[in-house]
């Protein structure tokens, strides 16, 4: 499995992935999932996959070498949308190579891809692109897009992350979710490659490749990890039984009337019951009582 999260903001972009692949407890590598199309000065766009990995890399050769008949290529294109629409017919392309022989064996076609960057004379776009090869744009209303395991990063960037962010703001964002998904599940796994754009410099200019001896991912982990314990134990905790007329903290109060929905317990583990006689007994009582 993999994580990547790519961020559109008004300063730029943002893109990070892990690098574990896992396909069974002793089948586990590191393969990178992040691809890099740079004609400095023309255009800065990137890739980033998550799903089967024979299929992602099937889909980067592909859109990597193919020329139209007109010779538009993805190196060519006039826009980031075209691109992204020559993406989305290498995805149709491999499944319709590749996908019933794949169904054969068991193996469904899975791929989802987050695609994104900058040609000159248009702004920064990020797209994501499905498994049949349709596609959607990331607006101000969503500034991210996420592949991958992605539930155990998603709620910092929710609460951090707006159009406004600046890209270190968002980078640092970026990695806390990562590490949150690093923690959470074990089919995500460093190396990470991290990539920050700045809008118009249609240049790489800030990438790096982070390990288990990176300084800054380190102090990352710990510091997040202490922050997050001392501001969950700056919360109080709740009251329970409290009275009526009290306003801190309250959980429970004397007059609220909650209970549970409780099952019936058995009548012959049922201790309230005493020596009461079970209804067999009631009927063949008063079925005796009335024999002559």
């Amino acid at each position: 499995m993999t994580y990547c999260v790519g961020m559109r903001l008004d300063a730029g972009l943002v893109f990070l992935s892990d690098s574990r692949t896992n396909a069974g407890v002793d089948q586990v590598g590191t393969f990178r999932k992040m691809s890099v199309f740079e004609n400095p000065g023309d255009r800065m766009m990137v890739l980033m996959t998550a799903g089967n990995l024979s299929i992602s890399q099937s889909i980067r050769q592909l859109v990597t070498e193919h020329v139209s008949e007109d010779g538009e290529s993805i190196w060519t294109a006039a826009s980031m949308y075209e691109a992204a629409r020559m993406l989305g017919e290498a995805v149709r392309t491999v499944h319709k190579r590749d996908a019933e022989a794949l169904t054969e064996f068991g193996i469904d076609f899975n791929v989802s891809i987050i695609f994104g960057g900058q040609i000159k004379g248009e702004r920064c776009r990020l797209f994501q692109i499905y498994a049949a090869g349709n596609f959607i744009e990331s607006h101000n209303e969503s500034t991210y897009f996420q592949i991958g395991e992605a539930k155990y990063g998603k709620p910092i960037i929710d609460r951090v992350v707006n159009p406004a962010t600046s890209l270190d703001e968002a980078a640092k964002c970026a990695l806390i979710s990562m590490d949150s998904t690093l923690r959470s599940n074990v089919s995500v796994g460093l190396p990470l490659d991290l990539l920050v754009y700045e809008t118009d410099s249609l240049t790489v200019n800030r990438f790096v490749t982070i390990d288990e001896r990176n300084q800054y991912f380190q102090m990352i982990r710990s510091t997040w990890a202490h922050q997050l314990k001392a501001v969950f134990e700056g919360i109080d905790d709740p009251v329970w039984d409290a009275a009526p007329d009290a306003t801190a903290n309250v959980l429970s109060s004397t007059n609220m009337h909650s209970k549970p929905v409780r099952v019936q317990v058995p009548s012959h583990l049922d201790k309230s019951a005493g020596s009461q006689p079970s209804k067999l007994q009631s009927l063949a009582q008063q079925f005796g009582s009335k024999q002559p």
